[in-house]
Parts: structure tokens; C-alpha cells; sequence
């Protein structure tokens, strides 16, 4: 049994966000429904009856009454939330007990398990805005996707909004720009066999916590394909924790990759300023394009002879975000333990700072035709 009634009540182990009240008697059903609230990473609280403690009944998210003790919870107060829940899928009487504790749902497993724990998933966590969702590619190696990915994200940190990042599961460890590779935590290779739902609160609990933001990375050590259902799992975990979520995306799209397109709000293709890069940047762009609708471009410097970011950006046929800025001293600072947009003083932060500003206030995902203020050097 995955838990035990103690006395009057029980706890069951779970994430760190609460979870429903449990009404039952029944050990095969509290077994099963504890199980389902660890998949929805909830921690539910166990009762026979209607709990003692004044407000209980009240405060719960939701209220999952077993068929064993609707009887008993006959005089506990009206609410919204409530759920009727059982094996017996030819119990003539369920309706009429359903009415008269005022169940909002009646349910019957396992048939109704997966719906149940997208329920409970989302009461523990609330259901607010999704975290605006960015991706950033690179026209061509070495463009320097990785690193504005990670000065989006720490300025995003920085500003207040609750970040994670989210390396390229083909990628060599964007914890490494972060100064974080030996930092306690989960990696890609720990969810290649996610499938359904992750808990929001599980998965960022679960992830090393650098600058300030959460940070998913790849392993070093582990060779292991993500497959889309993976993918799919844990971008839409994180994206229900709501803030900014910020994905290092690779230039070629498989499966996986199209999966986390197809979560985006906005991408950025991040474009050396050169005539070959630019030619790169098109293929890229037309097959990301299938997938993902808003794609914007970010030209970087220095340009070739008679190339600016406003040509780059006509070229391709992208709109213009804004031209990613030279930061000397990048590379030291690295060294020194400072994060690309670490110091907020400096050009890369403020091109960030701007970016969010302009983008993600208020979810804003509106087609942006000039580069942000102060962002261009």
C-alpha cells in the first residue's frame, strides 16, 4: 500500500504543493488515489469523514470522497470541487449519493484515472497564465544562440520572473555557461521516459537552481534519444508554472525539436551578419516555420561589406527583433563565474532587459519591427 491511515488522519508523500482532501475508509481506493496525486506531484490530505479541523473541507482545492464515505460526509457544506469517487461501474446508487453530498463529477477507476490527474495536477498548482515560452536558434554553429539563451534567462531571473531554461537535448550542457555542470540535479537523461503529465512544482523542484533560475541540461555522460511524447511532458510542465520559459533549440528539427516548436509563443534565430550565415539562416528558418508561426530574427555583428541587421532581417524575410550586441569581456567573465547577461550593466543584459520589456510584459507577443531601445551597440 502506497500509504496508511495513522489515528484520525494520514498524509501521503507527494510534491511540496497541497493537494486534495481524501475522504475514504476504503485501503484499495485510498491506495489507488494516493498513487494518482504522486503522478500529479500533490500531497493530499487523508480523512474517514468530513475532516474536524474547521475550514479543511473549505480550503481543499478539491474534495475526492470514496463511495465508502458519502454517507458521512451528507453534512459537510456545499462547495465547488467535489468528486465522488469508486470502482463499481454498475452501482445503481451512485447518482443519488453523488446529489446528496453535491458531487460535481462521479468517477470510476481506472477508467477516469488519466482525467483525474490532469485534475489534480492543476489544482495543487492553480491554473494561471502559461509561462511565455521562448525559443532561441542559431542561423548557423557557432551564432551564439546558446549564450543569448542564457542572458535571456538570467535577466528574466534578475527582473523577478520565475525562469527556467531549458538546454538542447542535442546540446553539450548549457549548465556549463552557468557555471552549474556539477550542480545537484535532474538532467534530460532523467526524463527520456517521461510520457503523460509531470507536476509543475515536481519538475522544478527536481532541477539544479543557478542564478537564480531553474536549469534543465543535457548530461555529458549519457547518449539517449528524447522521443516528442518526453518532450511534450516536460515543456508543458514547465510552461504551467507560469513566468518566462526559455528553450535552447538545435538548427536541425526532428521530432523532439518540432514537439517544443510547437509549444513556443515566439522563437529567435539568431544570425551571424554574413552572406553565408544568412543563406543557413533561411533553410533553418523555412523548416521551423512549418511548424512554429511567430519566428523573428536577431542579426549579429560584425557585418560583412554592405550588411547591415535591417538587410539580414529583409533577407530572410523574418521580422527584426533587434541586433544582439558585442560584449567585450564576455569570455573572462565566464571564467570568473559570471553568467552570459550576468552583469547588468552590461550590453547583453540591457539588450535582454529591453527584449523583455517589450515582449513579455503581460504575455505580450506582438510582432516587434525595431530593434528594443538601448539593445543595439
Amino acid at each position: 500500500m502506497a500509504g496508511s491511515l495513522a489515528g484520525e488522519e494520514a498524509t501521503a508523500v507527494g510534491g511540496r504543493r497541497g493537494g486534495p482532501l481524501i475522504v475514504t475508509e476504503d485501503v484499495e481506493l485510498l491506495d489507488d488515489l494516493l498513487r494518482l496525486c504522486a503522478a500529479a506531484g500533490a500531497e493530499p490530505e487523508v480523512h474517514h469523514g468530513p475532516p474536524g479541523r474547521r475550514g479543511s473541507w473549505e480550503r481543499a482545492p478539491m474534495v475526492l470522497v470514496g463511495d465508502d464515505a458519502a454517507a458521512r460526509c451528507r453534512g459537510a457544506g456545499r462547495r465547488k470541487g467535489v468528486m465522488l469517487v469508486g470502482r463499481d461501474q454498475d452501482d445503481p446508487d451512485v447518482w443519488r449519493r453523488a446529489v446528496e453530498i453535491g458531487a460535481e463529477y462521479v468517477l470510476r477507476l481506472p477508467d477516469s484515472e488519466g482525467w483525474l490527474v490532469d485534475q489534480i495536477a492543476n489544482a495543487a498548482e492553480g491554473v494561471g497564465r502559461p509561462a511565455l515560452t521562448v525559443g532561441v536558434m542559431g542561423g548557423r554553429g557557432g551564432s551564439g544562440a546558446s549564450t543569448l539563451a542564457c542572458a535571456l534567462a538570467v535577466s528574466a531571473a534578475r527582473s523577478g520572473r520565475r525562469t527556467m531554461l531549458i538546454d538542447d537535448p542535442l546540446g553539450g550542457g548549457i549548465d556549463v555557461l552557468l557555471g552549474g555542470e556539477r550542480a545537484e540535479g535532474m538532467r534530460w537523461p532523467d526524463f527520456a521516459q517521461s510520457k503523460g503529465r509531470l507536476g509543475g512544482g515536481a519538475l522544478e523542484d527536481s532541477l539544479p537552481a543557478l542564478h537564480g533560475l531553474r536549469v534543465l541540461s543535457w548530461g555529458r555522460d549519457d547518449e539517449v534519444v528524447i522521443p516528442p511524447q518526453a518532450m511534450r511532458a516536460v515543456l508543458a510542465a514547465a510552461r504551467r508554472l507560469g513566468g518566462v520559459v526559455v528553450v535552447d533549440l538545435p538548427r536541425r528539427v526532428d521530432e523532439g525539436v518540432a514537439e517544443a516548436l510547437a509549444q513556443l509563443d515566439l522563437g529567435l534565430l539568431v544570425v551571424p551578419g554574413e552572406l553565408r550565415a544568412v543563406a543557413a539562416a533561411k533553410r533553418v528558418a523555412s523548416t521551423a516555420g512549418m511548424v512554429l508561426d511567430d519566428l523573428r530574427v536577431v542579426p549579429r555583428g560584425p557585418y560583412a561589406s554592405g550588411l547591415d541587421g535591417r538587410w539580414v532581417a529583409r533577407a530572410i524575410g523574418l521580422p527584426l527583433v533587434g541586433e544582439l550586441p558585442w560584449e567585450s569581456g564576455l569570455l573572462d567573465s565566464q571564467d570568473d563565474g559570471t553568467p552570459p547577461g550576468g552583469n547588468a550593466r552590461g550590453s547583453l543584459a540591457r539588450f535582454c532587459a529591453a527584449f523583455w520589456d517589450q515582449v513579455a510584459v503581460a504575455g505580450d507577443t506582438s510582432p516587434v519591427t525595431g530593434p528594443p531601445e538601448g539593445g543595439t551597440v
